[in-house]
C-alpha cells in the first residue's frame, strides 16, 4: 500500500510538499487540539479520497468526518484546489451535500456508510487510516460523553445530517 506521505517524495506526487505543509498548518490553526501528526494524516487521507473520486466519476463516495475537515480546508485554497482537480480529475470535484441522509445512530452505521469509500481506497492501493475512516473496532475516537448523533462525533443532528457528502462529477 502507498501512503501519500511516501508518494510525495516521488515524481508522481498528487500535491506539492509546500501545499501539503500549508494545508496541514491551516488544519492545526482552525481546529483546536489538532496535532501536527493528525493534520498530516488528514491531508494524506483527503488527497487519497479525492483521487479515488477523480478516478471513479460514477462512484458515490463519502468522506469521513475527519477527511471532510481536510476537504473543506483544501477547497478554501481555491486556486490550489481548482488546479488539483483539473490536473488529477480533468474536471472540478464538487462538494455536494447528501441532503436526505439521516443522522447515524452508531459506529456500525458509520462503518457501513463509509465501506464503499474505504474499499475503493484500498483497491486503489492507498493506506486506510482506521482512526480517520472510523474503521477501528469500538466507538469512534471523536465521540464524547456517549454521543450517538452520528456515529462519528458530538456535533448535533443537523451537522450530522449535512456531513454525509458525495462528489458530483461535472463536465
Amino acid at each position: 500500500m502507498t501512503s501519500l506521505a511516501q508518494a510525495q517524495s516521488g515524481p508522481d506526487s498528487l500535491v506539492s510538499r509546500e501545499l501539503h505543509r500549508r494545508l496541514s498548518g491551516q488544519l492545526i490553526s482552525e481546529h483546536a487540539g489538532m496535532t501536527g501528526d493528525k493534520a498530516v494524516r488528514i491531508v494524506d487521507a483527503t488527497v487519497a479520497f479525492l483521487k479515488v473520486c477523480a478516478d471513479n466519476p460514477d462512484g458515490h463516495f463519502r468522506p469521513s468526518q475527519e477527511v471532510d475537515k481536510g476537504w473543506h480546508q483544501f477547497i478554501l485554497n481555491t486556486v490550489d484546489y481548482a488546479e488539483f482537480c483539473e490536473r488529477v480529475a480533468g474536471r472540478f470535484l464538487h462538494h455536494v451535500p447528501d441532503e436526505f441522509t439521516p443522522p447515524r445512530a452508531d459506529h456500525a452505521d458509520t462503518v457501513a456508510a463509509l465501506a464503499p469509500t474505504v474499499a475503493a481506497l484500498e483497491e486503489a492501493g492507498f493506506e486506510v487510516d482506521s482512526e480517520l475512516w472510523a474503521t477501528a473496532s469500538g466507538r469512534c475516537s471523536q465521540c464524547h460523553s456517549g454521543c450517538t448523533n452520528c456515529g462519528q462525533g458530538d456535533d448535533g443532528p443537523l451537522a450530522a445530517a449535512v456531513r454525509h457528502l458525495t462528489v458530483a462529477a461535472t463536465g
